[in-house]
């Protein structure tokens, strides 16, 4: 195990944040170009702007990141090639943040000298899964927000060598695990996967007439608990969540960080940190679940969830003003309403006013709003800050701009000489239909499917063991990792030999997968043959597609792949899964969005799923599926609450949309 302080790694989603995160002492900044990042919302960069920016941090000491966490469709392999021969070419970055496989592939055929990141998106939360993802050549992994202090030593006393974790200490919280929320795709075709999330769970939802934000969670702060982490070993990075941040909170959150890792013993700047903290114009926080002997659920909350600062509530619709709760400078940007209430409005101060003081908005809202309408500060322009972001500018300045110019003979003009080994002699097609416990096959065409678990196992003949398709969990975590271990091990005793695995790191809880027939499940979240060579490499025998992909990436897939393909035909899909569920939400009961989508939350296992009230439904595109090549057709169902009535409606998902 290695043990050493932690760096500070800042967000940055545009310049002046950059500089702030500079200027506040952070050892190394995360950042992301325009397309192919988790956080499409954030301003973000061009590679001429990186090129500068990431020669100037260097010269500062600080080191540069790029996020390029994005599900990869099959049609922009080449475009992300074209990126990669940029990046190496003209940025010199320190690594890469990387979910999809694609990427992976492309970096390491690429000649990259960077490290390579596992990104949170990438899901892997348990410890064995961590010798997984050294062997497929990533030096990092971020960690998921959920763990609590004991996981999160499990995990470190688990990272090989040469390897290392980086875990969250500030920023929002998701309501879903990392990697697996379809709830804006699902809604509206912007994939979260993608960086396009339109933050459905911080919507207001509605159960017996009962109006609540039941999904939308405060932040999450690690602040005076740094002092314990800052002991765990292997872990080398200490994260700030916030790339469509301004730079007032980058600045106070890296300055917050740097004193509790470098003083957290003094009493004095410990409270000063804290401050910070406070000050950097975030939602209320609190630790959630990193201490399991405290645990405070951030969805049990009277305080208000919508980003920055809370300061007050509308007093008068006809003449629009509020009483603030915090003094406010000249320069301050205030937002009244949540960003999904579509008549929200943004206003800057534009003189000082004290605490407690009314200010005045515009005429131009009188009658838009709603008497105790929120407001929030949503970005601060302090004058300290920006002068040393001013001086910053001024140096960045002097660094010449580089003019970014195709490369001729990069990584794109390789690929396309490359052409895959494409699957031609597709199997005889299989439906095969799962469920979570075993049932009568002569209900169902095809071969039957059982979530994996040992009491299933246990009470099964090997004649039937030996029959099902046994399907792992899309969430794993690392106290619940052995249980699972065992019963793979149960079942490949049973004479199992048909897995469906729904993270890759899961091929760690097998000796070897090869001989196996082992497919990669729809919660691996596929969508391009680039991952599905690697995947073959790693001896997988077959390939789930994620099913929010669109017709276009599904018809071209079966060409490319030089695997076996499957398809989710018809499923009870969930919209998130997580870990923690409102204490005002009553589960297995349907509750109601603003545009009346039904939807219902229940508990399987250890975890929350949220399913709409209508299935994902591909079952008219079957045909066609078939005669393109597809070989494996999957049905999922799950137990229908007796309270909720399925709505018949199309569920064609994101067929007929680009998936943004």
């Amino acid at each position: 195990m290695t043990k050493k302080v932690p760096s500070i790694l800042a967000p940055a989603g545009d310049t002046d944040s950059f500089l702030a995160a500079v200027a506040a002492g952070a050892d190394a900044i995360y950042c992301g170009l325009k397309i192919f990042s988790a956080r499409m919302e954030a301003d973000n960069f061009s590679v001429e702007e990186l090129t500068r920016l990431s020669d100037f941090a260097h010269s500062k000491g600080v080191k540069v990141y790029i996020a390029f966490n994005s599900l990869i469709k099959d049609g922009e392999r080449e475009k992300i090639a074209r990126i990669l021969d940029k990046i190496i070419n003209y940025i010199s970055c320190d690594g890469l943040i990387i979910q999809d496989l694609a990427v992976l592939k492309l970096v390491q055929r690429s000649g990259f000298k960077g490290e390579l990141h596992l990104s949170t998106l990438g899901n892997n939360a348990s410890p064995l899964g961590l010798e997984s993802a050294k062997k497929a050549g990533f030096d990092k992994v971020v960690l998921p927000r959920e763990l609590n202090i004991d996981e999160i030593k499990l995990m470190a006393s688990s990272t090989p060598s040469n390897m290392e974790l980086e875990i969250f200490v500030h920023g929002a919280l998701c309501y879903a695990v990392s990697g697996r929320c379809y709830w804006s795709s699902w809604f509206g075709g912007k994939s979260g996967l993608r960086g396009r999330c339109v933050q459905p769970c911080r919507r207001i939802y509605e159960q017996n007439k009962q109006k609540k934000r039941f999904f939308s969670c405060l932040d999450f702060s690690v602040d005076v608990l740094a002092k314990v982490l800052k002991d765990i070993p292997n872990v080398s990075t200490w994260k700030i969540e916030g790339r469509k941040k301004a730079p007032h909170y980058v600045f106070y959150t890296v300055k917050g960080y740097k004193m509790l890792r470098d003083h957290g013993s003094d009493p004095e700047k410990r409270k000063v940190a804290v401050a910070y903290l406070e000050y950097a114009m975030g939602r209320p926080s609190g630790h959630y679940n990193l201490l399991p002997q405290r645990i405070k659920s951030p969805l049990r909350h009277d305080s208000e969830t919508g980003s920055g600062l809370f300061v007050g509530r509308i007093k008068s619709p006809q003449d629009p003003y509020f009483n603030t709760r915090e003094a406010l400078f000249n320069g301050d940007l205030l937002r009244v309403g949540y960003e999904d209430d579509k008549w929200h409005t943004m206003e800057r101060v534009t003189r000082a006013i004290p605490k407690k003081g009314k200010f005045y908005f515009n005429k131009s809202i009188k009658g838009k709003v709603r008497k105790g309408t929120s407001v929030f500060i949503v970005d601060r322009k302090e004058t300290a800050i920006q002068s040393l972001i001013d001086k910053l500018k001024s140096e960045l300045g002097k660094i010449d701009k580089v003019k970014i110019r195709p490369i001729k003979k990069g990584l794109a003009s390789k690929l396309l000489k490359t052409k895959h080994k494409t699957n031609l002699s597709s199997p005889r097609p299989i439906d095969i239909h799962l469920k979570r416990k075993i049932f009568k096959t002569d209900r169902f065409p095809g071969e039957q499917a059982v979530w994996l678990n040992l009491e299933e196992i246990d009470n099964l003949p090997v004649k039937v063991v030996s029959k099902i398709w046994w399907w792992l969990p899309p969430v794993l975590f690392p106290t619940e990792e052995p249980e699972l271990h065992d019963a793979v091990k149960k079942a490949l005793r049973k004479g199992a030999r048909k897995f469906v695995l729904n993270t890759f790191w899961q091929q760690s809880l097998f000796k070897t997968i090869k001989g196996l027939n082992v497919w990669a499940g729809p919660f691996c979240n596929i969508g391009n043959s680039e991952a599905i060579t690697l995947l073959k490499k790693w001896g997988f025998s077959g390939v789930i597609l994620s099913p929010e992909l669109d017709k276009e990436t599904y018809f071209s897939m079966p060409y490319n792949s030089p695997l076996p393909l499957g398809i989710i035909i018809n499923a009870n899909w969930p919209l998130a899964i997580s870990r923690l569920v409102s204490d005002d939400l009553k589960q297995d009961k349907l509750f109601t969005s603003p545009m009346r989508e039904g939807t219902w939350v229940t508990k399987i296992d250890n975890n929350f799923w949220v399913f709409p009230d209508w299935e994902l439904d591909l079952k008219q595109k079957k045909k066609d599926l078939k005669k393109a090549g597809y070989s494996l057709f999957v049905t999922i169902q799950e137990s229908i609450p007796q309270d909720v009535k399925m709505k018949k409606r199309q569920g064609l998902w994101n067929w007929n949309l680009k998936l943004l």
